[in-house]
């Protein structure tokens, strides 16, 4: 590994970095402290909208619809607050400083949901957020630094990294849920969340540590530009994102369709002019490849739209009706959190192996978007046959039906998520890749506010039931699959507006 400290600029040398298994030693290093923000991410993720509606609806199905608009409000804007984060470690800190900061925020914020206030829960909820955005976007765009853009490995990478992010997001549910029924007098019907937010919390100060250690194998990669190595820059961006709280606080507060239509599309619409602005002045075929990337952005905001009912609407379908009796075994509604990733783990290495397999045969970035499309779609279209077909005596679907959902989802988020990082970092204009990471991640944050405004539909104004349940997933196999199809036809004018990029 090179010893070099200085900070690297955009289309420097990447330095010669010690080989494990295949791939630069930082790799792993990056894969272990995703693993455990991760796991102080999902940690959370099964409980809040439970939490929400009894601790603060005292356990009333009305409080669905709010439950899933708040969740999805809140993934929104961790997401949108990556493009704020990527521009500061692009032009003020640096990617190692940004990471350093998000976590000490993020775990913060973790900590402060663990009190049972509406007020502190919620700017607990906007502490995170704050955190999130400084860390998520720029250590994902660290990967992409570790390899030259013409590195056959490089989508192979990433998609171990995106096995890290899995692991972490497998194991959490797991042990918080437990936790949650076994710690401070939880019970399996009422859990003990203030356990779950106090385990994210450590969660993420190990992920600190972490990084804090490992950074020195990174030599200059994810430093400071020339000339903003002084450390107030740090002060002044920790006093940027006290100052952020509130106004965070403010937009979960408001309706999810106000923030939807006056926050959220005029800041995507906004960074689309900027990237190409920037792929404009990089000449013609920068310019195209902004064009392409910004497409498959707005295909990434349908998909993840859908699949983001796992942390909403789909556990309000386990915990109401689905039949969680596996073998005399009470199956908890956290442990269907672990099937995503549990997939994502068991099916990454055939996925990675499969695009080499295939060589000229691999398909097109734009196909592999279809293709997870596709079959997202077709884990709706699963859950309309249960519905329509598999309903019992006391109106539930099968266990197995949810379970396998959880792991089609998987399959298309594997044609599509990891690859969409990669993307990424080839595509976006040389001096705004961290902002382009951003885009990525805002048009998911996108997806994921109506994610929870399309949760709030299928809930209804009483609370979930079979009918609304099936009338709302038979929308979203038809809202899928369409495009889906779709991108696959348009997929080779996309692809000559990637000049070569695959």
């Amino acid at each position: 590994m090179s010893g070099a400290t200085e900070a690297m600029s955009p289309g420097a040398p990447i330095p010669e970095f010690t080989q494990v298994m295949g791939h630069p030693r930082p790799l792993w290093m990056l894969f272990m402290t995703e693993f455990w923000e991760r796991f102080a991410f999902y940690g959370i993720r099964w409980a809040l909208v439970l939490y929400i509606v009894a601790q603060f609806h005292a356990g009333s199905s009305t409080g669905e619809a709010s439950a899933n608009q708040t969740y999805g409000a809140y993934l929104a804007l961790v997401y949108a607050g990556a493009i704020f984060g990527g521009y500061v470690a692009d032009r003020v800190l640096g990617y190692q400083r940004s990471i350093l900061l998000g976590a000490v925020i993020m775990a913060a914020g973790l900590f402060m949901i663990a009190m049972p206030n509406p007020e502190i829960f919620k700017f607990g909820l906007a502490t995170i957020i704050a955190g999130n955005g400084l860390f998520k976007p720029n250590i994902s765009t660290m990967v992409g630094k570790l390899y030259s853009p013409t590195d056959e490995r490089r989508d192979s990478g990433f998609t171990i990294f995106y096995m890290g992010i899995n692991l972490g997001a497998m194991i959490a549910p797991l042990l918080t849920g437990w936790l949650a029924e076994r710690m401070f007098g939880g019970t399996p019907d009422m859990p003990a969340y203030k356990v779950v937010f106090m385990t994210a919390g450590l969660g993420m100060l190990i992920s600190l540590v972490w990084f804090w250690f490992g950074r020195r194998q990174l030599g200059g990669i994810g430093r400071p530009n020339e000339g903003g190595e002084h450390k107030g820059r740090v002060v002044f961006t920790l006093i940027g994102a006290l100052v952020a709280i509130p106004l965070i606080y403010f937009l979960l507060s408001i309706k999810a369709t106000t923030l939807q239509w006056f926050v959220l599309f005029p800041m995507f619409a906004l960074l689309c002019i900027m990237i190409l602005v920037e792929g404009i002045k990089e000449g013609p075929v920068q310019r195209d490849r902004a064009i392409a990337m910004l497409i498959i952005f707005t295909f990434n905001i349908l998909f993840w739209m859908f699949f983001e009912q796992a942390g909403s609407s789909f556990t309000f379908l386990a915990e109401k009706i689905v039949d969680k009796n596996v073998m005399g075994f009470a199956w908890p509604v956290a442990w269907f959190q672990s099937v995503n990733s549990l997939a994502i783990i068991a099916f990454a290495p055939v996925m990675a192996w499969l695009w080499v397999r295939l060589g000229k045969a691999n398909p097109s970035i734009p196909r592999k978007f279809g293709l997870g499309l596709i079959f997202n779609g077709l884990a709706f279209l699963l859950l309309m046959f249960a519905l329509t077909s598999l309903l019992n005596a006391a109106n539930m679907i099968p266990f197995w039906t949810l379970f396998m959902v959880y792991v089609i989802q998987s399959i298309g988020e594997l044609c599509l998520s990891p690859i969409g990082l990669s993307m990424v970092t080839k595509l976006a204009p040389l001096r705004l890749v961290g902002f382009g990471m951003g885009g990525w991640f805002l048009s998911t944050g996108i997806g994921n506010n109506l994610s929870g405004i399309f949760a709030g539909h299928v809930s209804g104004e009483t609370g979930m039931t079979a009918a609304s349940a099936l009338s709302g997933y038979t929308f979203g196999f038809w809202a899928l699959v369409i495009p889906g199809a779709l991108l696959f036809l348009i997929a080779p004018l996309i692809q000559r507006l990637m000049h070569g990029v695959k």
